[in-house]
């Protein structure tokens, strides 16, 4: 996806308000009813009946947007291909190679492609990103024991 393309998928300030408030709303009654495993939902003249995980999902959702984010939805046991995972990681897409060929992040091969799982990969997103949390936090106290300011 290029850059245009990603900005065209930008919740407007309008979208991004009404998300906000729909988001909070939802919270409030998912909250306010853990017991309740669906939800009746009058869309127009139709009744829908939705299962939890779908507004609990939908609240998410709701909040990624209120924050102007852009949200894409992709099933957990879907195969990413290395340019859509280098964008996911925000790297390059043959620093991602090199990733997959070090035994970073498992890949099968289909042909001559590479394929990754989205679980696995935002398994070594979550632990990419907790060593670095970690490595500001060792900063930061660095920084304290130094008396530098911070």
């Amino acid at each position: 996806m290029s850059t245009a393309e990603r900005l065209e998928n930008l919740p407007d300030a309008a979208t991004s308000d009404l998300a906000r408030a729909s988001a909070t709303e939802l919270a409030k009654l998912l909250a306010g009813r853990p017991e309740a495993d669906r939800a009746h939902v009058k869309l127009d003249d139709t009744d829908l009946i939705l299962p939890r995980q779908a507004l609990a999902l939908l609240r998410d959702i709701l909040t990624e947007m209120a924050q102007g984010n852009a949200v894409t939805i992709v099933p957990t046991h879907a195969e990413l291909t290395t340019q859509e995972a280098a964008n996911i990681l925000n790297v390059s897409r043959p620093h991602l190679v090199k990733l997959l060929e070090e035994g970073k992040i498992p890949f099968s091969r289909t042909g001559t492609h590479r394929r990754i799982r989205h679980a696995d990969l935002m398994q070594y997103k979550q632990e990419r990103d907790a060593n670095s949390q970690q490595a500001l936090d060792a900063l930061t106290e660095q920084a304290q024991e130094l008396d530098m300011g911070y």
